[in-house]
């Protein structure tokens, strides 16, 4: 039985570990053709392996989100592959915490580039493909709904301590989305968000676990402070942090046929956990 994105073509970004291998593993399970993306060729690797023992297809789109010109190469690899592009989720991100009188400009803006300028510049380049493959549809009497879905945080909708450039970021995505929700109605395409609470990955572990990215020759030391962490636990509703497939789940709601009139919305996966 074909699943329920059976042949849809989707980009997902920062999918080699967490949240966004669990993303484009659920939509391969699903039957869609995944564009995976991450930093480093080994991780993308491992995702592209998992994907392919399911039985789906997929390729390789390694590199910087937020370098010059990814945007269009992302869209070029799923257009020269499959011909189409369906599904657009821009995961990609890390964390790179100090309070304000201490973080940097080179801090602010690297975090800003990632989260808000690459989606930015990877829904610029999609824009002209996916308004070409609406004029061919048009043109044969079909209608295709598309699906863009940006990842937010909760420190986007209610601020984090330490994390002025992070927050102001995940704010800014959000009014990305609602903005392209305008824009791109006309195109069939439903623009929405997901703001994740506290899930289960090396962004969210303990400092004490010594998690470590690198990003452009920087180590940047991922995690949040224990007592913090163990906090934030507490006053979660459902008592746990979300495991990366319940991330995952969120993100497919907005991604299958039973979403298609929603738009411009901004749904909250965080166990009912309410500010920070």
């Amino acid at each position: 039985m074909p699943g329920t994105l059976q042949d849809r073509v989707a980009i997902v970004t920062g999918a080699g570990r967490g949240i966004g291998q669990a993303i484009a593993l659920k939509f391969a399970r699903e039957g869609a053709r995944v564009v995976v993306n991450d930093l480093d060729a080994g991780p993308a690797e491992e995702t592209m392996a998992a994907i392919r023992s399911l039985g789906a297809e997929c390729v390789a789109c390694v590199g910087n989100v937020a370098a010059t010109g990814f945007g269009e190469e992302i869209v070029r690899t799923a257009v020269d592959r499959w011909g189409g592009l369906d599904i657009i989720v821009n995961n990609a991100g890390f964390v790179w915490d100090s309070v304000i009188q201490k973080m940097t400009d080179e801090q602010w803006q690297a975090v800003i580039d990632t989260h808000l300028t690459a989606p930015f510049r990877i829904l610029r380049a999609a824009q002209p493909v996916i308004r070409g493959l609406v004029k061919e549809e048009q043109a044969a009497g079909k209608r295709v709904v598309r699906k863009v879905v940006n990842i937010s945080s909760v420190s986007g909708l209610y601020g984090s301590a330490g994390q002025a450039s992070y927050s102001a970021a995940k704010a800014g995505i959000t009014g990305l989305t609602r903005t392209l929700a305008r824009e791109w109605g006309r195109l069939n395409v439903t623009v929405n968000c997901v703001a994740f609470g506290l899930i289960g990955t090396r962004m969210a572990s303990d400092y004490a676990d010594g998690n470590e990215a690198e990003i452009e020759g920087r180590k940047i030391r991922l995690g949040v402070n224990s007592e913090v962490l163990a906090t934030l636990s507490q006053r979660i509703p459902l008592g746990r942090p979300g495991t990366v497939e319940e991330a995952a789940g969120a993100v497919y709601l907005l991604t299958i046929p039973e979403s298609d009139y929603v738009s411009g919305q901004t749904l909250v996966c965080s166990g009912g956990l309410v500010g920070l």
